[in-house]
């Protein structure tokens, strides 16, 4: 739609609206849409030899880390690649490198700054790579779900349990709170523990690793689970429901996992005879309970590593990765394919690109200190103890 016929319609774009088309930034935001400096052509010939170049410059003083959903032409600067916990504690574990550059999403950034020294700066390639699934839990909407808690008297009652894919804010409300933060991996673990301390969880922000992982894994009922709608007056929820839920799951998710259907694991077993369905629990949970297989990127990785060969499987992942296993593994005549039709890429995780991974470290590299992500004390110190909770998880 052009400027001329949103005007003779009488509708004005939203702030929003302008930031995610790239027209405009954000001024209160650390995420923009603009590198203080000149980015490369991706057209250059010689980004990777840059790149390269670089990198070997900073030497020691520079770690670089990859996550698993990133492009391939970025993946092969990384110095380790992982999922987003386990970068972050690989940073820490690297007391010497005084610039962590995450390629990754702006949580993950967050994350390796909470665990690193303050001595080490952890650098985001591109401040506009943000996470969906983070965002549909503010400070504030949490701050009054918890007040809307307290009103049905159930607050005293409920631990929050936040995911991995959240803000430094919401894991700092968890901390702060009681609570501890899970993973993909380990979200069972944290339920069990969560249940230990009250009666009831909250559960942020992503409903279905929360209701796959409660009825899936701990055997609960759909019925013990109900969604908390921040964008509803009392989260859609009657005082009622609350009291009678065991599961208070915030109505977030992911966009690429979301995109999963029942259609697309029937289309797929119809396609291909004999084929494994394996899904992250991120997927909705009639996806969940059609696959085969269940798990984290890791173990998704690995259930593949451990494969027979002229195995066949659909992984319901982001589309970096799956290509990327495919082609791994091609040789040992494993057929590897994207579980839904259509292509789908994580959007924010891919903006981290070769020009912005460049210009990220050329500017290290000639003195310059660019998208510096640093979380201010007070919810860093939370934030850490949300996470402790969780490594001292049994």
């Amino acid at each position: 739609m052009t400027t001329a016929q949103t005007q003779e319609l009488d509708v004005q774009p939203t702030p929003l609206a302008l930031l995610l088309l790239g027209r405009e930034a954000d001024p209160a935001s650390e995420r923009g849409v603009d590198c203080p400096g000149d980015l490369p052509s991706p057209s250059d010939p010689d980004l990777v030899a840059r790149a390269r170049a670089a990198k070997e410059k900073l030497g020691d003083k520079v770690f670089v880390l990859g996550h698993h959903y990133q492009r391939d032409e970025v993946i092969q600067f990384a110095d380790v690649t992982g999922d987003s916990f386990k970068l972050a504690r690989d940073a820490a574990a690297r007391p010497e490198a005084e610039y962590i550059v995450f390629c990754g999403v702006h949580f993950m950034a967050e994350s390796a700054d909470i665990l690193t020294s303050d001595d080490q700066k952890v650098v985001l390639p591109d401040l506009a790579a943000g996470c969906s699934m983070a965002d549909m839990a503010t400070a504030e909407q949490v701050a009054e779900c918890w007040d809307v808690l307290t009103e049905a008297g159930i607050a005293e009652q409920v631990v929050p349990v936040s995911y991995m894919n959240s803000s430094a804010d919401i894991k700092a409300f968890t901390g702060k709170h009681g609570g501890t933060i899970c993973t993909s991996s380990n979200a069972k673990r944290a339920l069990d523990w969560a249940f230990e301390q009250g009666e009831k969880v909250l559960f942020l922000p992503d409903q279905h690793l929360g209701r796959n992982t409660a009825v899936r894994d701990m055997g609960m009922a759909l019925e013990d689970c109900v969604v908390y709608n921040p964008h509803k007056p009392n989260g859609g929820l009657t005082a009622e429901e609350l009291r009678g839920a065991k599961m208070i799951l915030w109505r977030g998710h992911c966009s690429v996992h979301g995109r999963f259907s029942l259609d697309s694991v029937n289309d797929v077993r119809a396609r291909i005879p004999g084929v494994n369905v394996l899904v992250h629990p991120e997927c909705k949970h009639e996806v969940v309970a059609a696959a085969d297989y269940v798990g984290s990127t890791e173990y998704i990785i690995k259930a593949l590593e451990a494969a027979p060969a002229g195995s066949k499987w659909a992984i319901g992942t982001e589309l970096n990765l799956v290509r990327r296993l495919a082609n791994r593994f091609a040789a040992e005549d494993k057929e590897i394919v994207f579980l839904d039709k259509t292509v789908c890429f994580c959007s924010t995780m891919n903006r981290i690109d070769l020009p912005h991974l460049v210009w990220a470290l050329e500017s290290l590299a000639e003195g310059t200190l660019v998208n510096r992500i640093e979380v201010d004390k007070e919810t860093e110190a939370f934030a850490k103890l949300a996470l402790e909770r969780m490594l001292a998880l049994p």
